[in-house]
């Protein structure tokens, strides 16, 4: 059997498609999953440079502008929310439209939100305007969930931590690439010509649909399971594995869109000096995903995880201190380690979805081709749900700096509730992931309801997902 594509409606489609299979996996299919997994990458870290466009353009807009601080962070907080919400329907998308056809137009539909902002970036603009525009940015926060629920289905479970961790974190570089090219503008053409870097993004659009259409495939045998996304609603893990998101990636992005403001707010650093700090710890945040993805394929996803929390809880305690001690080569060394902790987690934290579906469905009684299609199906639509929560945890962070610096002028008291908030997750991931636990016990079992499971459900075996 092949992986090559037969026709089915517009595109190119493979109608069969089993990674599990060790032949079919050696002789055609991780040959065709690089290719996708490629142009998938690069697509999603496009779409990650234009959600973060906003975290860049607020250092262009000096005084003459008119918005302070605490506008600044609204403006990047509302980026983050709609980014997080279209999540939602652009997981299932994958399914509707097929992932090379929802890559082409989720890389096209990029061209609004920065022809928009090219047209509209200038002092005396309304902060309606300006909002509007911010609003539109979201559309690349949608590229994630597609990206990462279309090559889901392209990998065997032992491959996933990696492939998903590579694709993240390929995407995820999007953000200090955006950051990297607005301190090569403020540097060369200075604080006030924002639309170059604007123009600078237009033909990369143009050039990630291109390849997408080129290069990449649709799944045929992954269709639209609107059962499968109430099933995964209804169940536990769903929402546990949401919460542990929201630690990771919704830290990774909320820092990314809030720390050159931080940096200039607290340290009062000028729109280079910020720019040219800005990007390091989202690139080594970036860089590190994958490895966070390939330790859980060797040592489990919920032990990473666990001790991951407990560093990042570590790393805002010198943050915290450091803002209190207004040190800035302190600061810097603890928000950079909380990057590089939360890239990490990414990576982990992602690596355990299909594993523990897989679990589920050993405990079922399933076995062989039938768990793995019940796993796949699952975490495919789970992958978007926890992505679209985690990301609002972006949104939580920037609001927490806006309501911090408006109190205090500092961002000290959000540094101590985000504290708080990574014990909270090391306790969670304990109780439900990695602590052990003897005789059966009862969990939720998507639209079944809950049943008992046995030892393949336990604390053991969800260790290793």
């Amino acid at each position: 059997m092949t992986a090559r594509g037969t026709a089915r409606g517009p595109g190119r489609w493979i109608e069969h498609w089993e990674p599990e299979d060790p032949d079919f996996w050696r002789q055609h299919g991780e040959r065709v999953a690089r290719r996708n997994l490629a142009f998938s990458i690069l697509s999603e870290h496009i779409g990650f440079s234009i959600w973060s466009l906003w975290s860049v353009l607020v250092l262009f807009m000096g005084p003459e502008y008119g918005i302070d601080a605490a506008g600044k962070f609204f403006l990047v907080g509302m980026a983050t929310l709609v980014g997080a919400v279209m999540r939602v329907p652009y997981t299932f998308a994958v399914a509707r439209f097929g992932g090379r056809n929802w890559t082409v137009v989720s890389a096209a539909m990029l061209l609004l939100p920065t022809l928009a902002a090219f047209a509209v970036m200038e002092p005396g603009t309304s902060y309606g305007t300006f909002m509007l525009v911010a609003l539109l940015t979201g559309v690349g926060g949608g590229n994630f969930a597609s990206s990462m629920t279309n090559i889901n289905s392209f990998y065997p479970l032992h491959r996933k931590g990696w492939a998903l961790g590579l694709n993240a974190g390929g995407g995820n570089i999007g953000v200090p690439a955006v950051q990297l090219a607005a301190l090569a503008v403020i540097a060369t053409a200075g604080a006030g010509q924002p639309r170059v870097l604007l123009g600078l993004y237009l033909p990369l659009i143009v050039v990630s649909a291109a390849c997408a259409w080129r290069w990449m495939d649709n799944l045929a045998p992954v269709r639209n399971d609107t059962g499968a996304a109430r099933e995964s609603i209804r169940d536990a893990h769903t929402w546990i594995m949401s919460f542990l998101y929201v630690g990771t990636f919704g830290s990774f992005i909320g820092y990314s869109f809030a720390f050159g403001l931080v940096l200039q707010n607290q340290f009062d650093r000028t729109p280079l000096q910020a720019a040219s700090l800005t990007f390091v710890g989202p690139l080594l945040g970036s860089l590190i995903r994958p490895l966070g993805g390939l330790l859980a394929d060797r040592f489990g996803g919920g032990r990473i995880t666990l001790w991951n929390f407990a560093a990042m809880a570590a790393a805002t305690g010198v943050v915290a201190v450091a803002s209190q001690r207004e040190s800035m080569p302190l600061f810097l060394a603890g928000f950079i380690a909380l990057f590089v902790l939360s890239g990490l987690g990414n990576g982990s934290t992602y690596k355990m979805i299909p594993g523990i579906y897989r679990a589920k469905a050993l405990a079922r009684g399933l076995t062989g081709e039938e768990a793995d299609t019940y796993g796949r199906r699952l975490s495919g639509a789970a992958i978007g749900l926890i992505g679209a929560v985690g990301a609002l945890g972006g949104l939580a962070i920037n609001l927490a700096f806006r309501q911090s610096f408006q109190a205090t002028g500092t961002g000290t008291a959000a540094f101590v509730g985000f504290l708080a908030f990574y014990a909270v997750c090391f306790l969670v991931t304990r109780q439900v992931y990695t602590r052990r636990r003897s005789g059966p016990r009862k969990t939720a079992a998507g639209a079944g309801g809950t049943h008992e499971e046995g030892a393949a459900d336990r604390a053991p075996a969800f260790a290793g997902v």
